[in-house]
C-alpha cells in the first residue's frame, strides 16, 4: 500500500497539489513535534489536576497515544485569538495592518468558502508579521501570553482525560493549527508530551515569512498524526483522539478510539451516527466560540487580533 507522497499519483493535479501540501505540513509538524518533545519533558511543569471529573477508562498500552485538538477541546476559545491579543498588546501590528486583516476575515465569513487566492493572501499577510523575528522571541512571548490569557481557560474535564492517558503510561500530544512554537509552550504547561502545530519556515532561528506546507487544519492534522504515529511506532487502531470540531473528522477517523468533546452540531451528529463517545463540559448555553474561520489558517492570528480589539472596544 502506498503512503505519503507516493500515494498521490492517481489524483488530479489540483487535488494532488492540495493533498501534497497537507502531507508536507503533517510530516513537517511531526518532525518538529518529535524534536521539541524532549525539551518539553526536560522542563515540564506539574499541573494541578485536583477537583476534576471522572475520566473515560484508559488502559496501559505502549502502542497507543492520545491526540487532543486544542481550541474548544482543551481550552475554551481559540489559541490564535489569544495569541493575537498578546501580539497586539506588544505592538507587533500597525493600524494599517489591522484594517487589512479585518477585511480578509470578513471576506471569509461572508463568502463561506475556502478560495485559494484569498486564503493565500491572508496567510501571506499574517506571515509577514513574524518575518524577520527570531523563533526564540515568539517562544518567549508565547510563555507570557499563556499566563495572561490561556491558563485560566483550560477545561478541567479535558485536562483530566489527558492526565488519564499519561497515568496509563501513554504519550499525549496536542494537535492544532496554532504555530508549533506556541502549541509546544501550551503542551509543556499542561504537562503533556508535546505538540503538533503549523510549521513556519525559519533559517538560522529567524522566520522567513513562509510556511512549510500549509496550516495544520483538517486533512493536514490527520497527516501529522499519521506521520507521528509511524515515527513513534504507534498502532493507530489502539490510539485515541479528541476534538470539538467536524473539521477534525479526518483525524478522529484515523484512530480506534475517537471522542467528541464539546462538539459542534456537525460533529455531534456524525459522532452519534458512528456511536463515538461524547462529553460536553460546557454548562447552560453553549460556550461562545471565537469566530476564526479555519480557511484563514495562520491568517487567523491576525483575524483573532482584530476580533480581540473589537471586543475590547465594546467593553470600554
Amino acid at each position: 500500500m502506498l503512503t505519503g507522497m507516493a500515494a498521490l499519483g492517481w489524483l488530479t493535479p489540483r487535488r494532488r497539489s492540495a493533498t501534497a501540501r497537507s502531507v508536507l505540513a503533517g510530516e513537517a509538524s511531526a518532525e518538529a513535534a518529535r524534536k521539541s518533545s524532549q525539551e518539553v519533558q526536560d522542563v515540564q511543569d506539574v499541573p494541578d489536576t485536583q477537583d476534576t471529573e471522572p475520566q473515560f477508562p484508559v488502559l496501559g498500552d505502549d502502542k497507543a497515544a492520545a491526540f487532543f485538538d486544542l481550541d474548544n477541546t482543551v481550552m475554551q476559545g481559540a489559541a490564535l485569538f489569544h495569541f493575537g491579543r498578546g501580539l497586539y498588546k506588544r505592538k507587533f501590528f500597525e493600524t494599517r495592518d489591522l484594517a487589512k486583516f479585518a477585511w480578509q476575515q470578513a471576506w471569509f465569513r461572508l463568502a463561506g468558502v475556502e478560495d485559494p487566492e484569498h486564503m493565500q493572501e491572508a496567510r501571506d499577510s499574517a506571515l509577514s508579521i513574524v518575518k524577520g523575528h527570531r523563533v526564540a522571541e515568539l517562544q518567549s512571548i508565547g510563555e507570557e501570553i499563556y499566563d495572561e490569557y490561556m491558563a485560566e481557560r483550560i477545561w478541567p474535564g479535558t485536562r483530566a482525560l489527558a492526565q488519564a492517558h499519561l497515568d496509563a503510561g501513554q504519550k499525549v500530544w496536542l494537535v492544532t493549527a496554532a504555530p508549533v512554537e506556541i502549541a509546544t509552550v501550551i503542551a509543556r504547561r499542561l504537562g503533556l508530551t508535546g505538540a503538533l502545530g503549523t510549521v513556519a519556515e525559519s533559517v538560522d532561528g529567524v522566520y522567513t515569512g513562509k510556511l512549510v506546507g500549509e496550516p495544520l487544519h483538517g486533512p493536514a492534522k490527520a497527516e501529522a498524526v499519521r506521520a507521528l504515529a509511524a515515527a513513534e511506532g504507534l498502532d493507530l487502531t489502539r490510539c485515541a483522539a479528541y476534538s470539538d470540531s467536524h473539521n477534525d473528522i479526518p483525524m478522529l477517523s484515523l484512530v480506534g478510539h475517537p471522542y467528541a468533546i464539546n462538539p459542534d452540531t456537525k460533529l455531534r451528529k456524525h459522532a452519534r451516527n458512528l456511536d463515538w463517545r461524547l462529553r460536553d463540559y460546557r454548562t447552560g448555553r453553549k460556550a461562545a466560540k471565537v469566530g476564526i474561520p479555519a480557511a484563514a489558517g495562520v491568517g487567523a492570528v491576525a483575524g483573532g487580533t482584530a476580533a480581540a480589539i473589537a471586543l475590547h472596544k465594546r467593553r470600554r
